[in-house]
C-alpha cells in the first residue's frame, strides 16, 4: 500500500509541486486553510494548525505515514510589517505541527530557508551559526530550534525552491519564463547569489532523506551557487528565449527594500555525501522544469 503523505500550506506553490512530483508513487493529501484545490489524483482537506489535538485527529483519520509542514509567511516585506503575524504563522504554527507529529511519532519534513545569514560569505553549511538580517529570516531560525525542541526526530530542510505557479501566485520562474516569452525586458540582480532547487529533486531529496530515518537540519538545494541574473540566463537558454532582454541589476542600488542577504548559497555536501549522489545544478534542474511543461504538468497547476 502507497504511503500517506500530507502537505500543509496545500494551495501553496511548494505542496502543489510536491504533490504532482509523487502522486504517481504516494497518496497525497493537501492539508488546507481557506483555498479550495482540486488536482488530479491527489486528496485534500481542511486543516487546523491553530491546534494540536485537531492536528493528532487530522493525521489519524488521514492514516499519514509522513507529513511535510509546508504552510508559512514567506512575503519578506509582510513580515516586517507584520512581525507578531510572522511569529504566529512561522514559529507557533510549525511547534504545533512538530508537536502532533511527536505524539503520533510519524516522520516530519519542516521547511525552512535559506534566509538565516547576513550573506557575507558563500556556500553556509548546517553549522554555520545564524545571524538573520530580517523579521522573516528570525522567525524562521527560531522556528527551526522551536521545531527540533518539539520533535527531535523532525527533519528541518533548509532550501530554496522553484517551480510552476498558479494564477493566483506566480514564482520567480514563472516571472522570468513569462517575460522573457512575451518578449520583455527583465532586470534581475547580479549581486545576490543562491542555490536554488526544482521542487521535483527537493521533494525527491527530502522523501530520501525520511526514508534514511535522518533527522536535524539539512541543506537541500541545487549543488550551484549562481546569481539571480545567472539563472535567467540558463532560463532563456534552456527555452530558446532571447537572453538580451535580461538586463542585469543590483539589490546594492535599491536602498528602499527591507534588508536583505546578498549571498543565500548553501552547501549541500552534508546530504549529497548522505546520499552518495549530487543533487543536481541549476542546467539540469531548468532542464526538467522545461520537461513539466511539455508534459503538461505545468498546465496542471496554472490553471487552479
Amino acid at each position: 500500500m502507497a504511503a500517506t503523505v500530507l502537505i500543509t500550506g496545500g494551495s501553496g506553490l511548494l505542496a502543489l509541486n510536491w504533490a504532482l512530483a509523487i502522486r504517481d508513487r504516494h497518496d497525497v493529501v493537501l492539508g488546507l486553510h481557506e483555498r479550495q484545490i482540486s488536482l488530479a489524483g491527489v486528496r485534500a482537506r481542511q486543516v487546523d494548525v491553530e491546534s494540536v489535538d485537531h492536528l493528532v485527529r487530522t493525521f489519524d483519520e488521514a492514516q499519514a505515514s509522513m507529513i511535510i509542514h509546508a504552510a508559512g509567511f514567506t512575503n519578506v516585506d509582510e513580515c516586517e510589517a507584520r512581525p507578531e503575524m510572522a511569529r504566529h504563522i512561522n514559529v507557533d504554527l510549525a511547534v504545533n505541527v512538530a508537536k502532533a507529529c511527536a505524539r503520533l511519532n510519524l516522520p516530519l519534513v519542516h521547511i525552512s530557508t535559506d534566509h538565516l545569514f547576513p550573506g557575507t560569505e558563500s556556500m553556509a553549511t548546517e553549522t554555520t551559526p545564524v545571524a538573520p538580517v530580517n523579521v522573516y529570516g528570525r522567525t524562521k531560525a527560531e522556528a527551526e530550534r522551536q521545531v527540533l525542541d518539539a520533535y527531535s526526530q523532525s527533519v528541518v530542510m533548509r532550501t530554496n525552491f522553484y517551480g510552476w505557479g498558479t494564477s493566483y501566485r506566480r514564482s520567480f520562474s514563472d516571472a522570468v519564463i513569462d517575460g522573457l516569452r512575451s518578449g520583455k525586458e527583465l532586470t534581475l540582480f547580479k549581486d545576490v547569489f543562491y542555490t536554488p532547487i526544482l521542487i521535483e529533486a527537493a521533494a525527491s531529496a527530502a522523501h530520501e532523506l525520511v526514508e534514511s530515518r535522518a533527522c536535524g537540519i539539512f541543506n537541500v538545494v541545487g549543488d550551484e551557487r549562481i546569481s539571480k541574473y545567472e539563472f535567467g540566463l540558463k532560463i532563456a537558454n534552456e527555452f530558446g528565449f532571447d537572453a538580451t532582454l535580461i538586463k542585469p541589476g543590483f539589490l546594492a542600488d535599491q536602498p528602499t527594500l527591507i534588508q536583505r542577504p546578498h549571498d543565500m548559497s548553501l552547501s549541500n555536501l552534508k546530504a549529497s555525501m548522505l546520499f552518495g549522489k549530487k543533487l543536481g545544478g541549476a542546467s539540469e534542474h531548468i532542464a526538467k522544469l522545461h520537461q513539466q511543461e511539455r508534459n503538461g504538468l505545468a498546465r496542471e497547476i496554472q490553471a487552479l
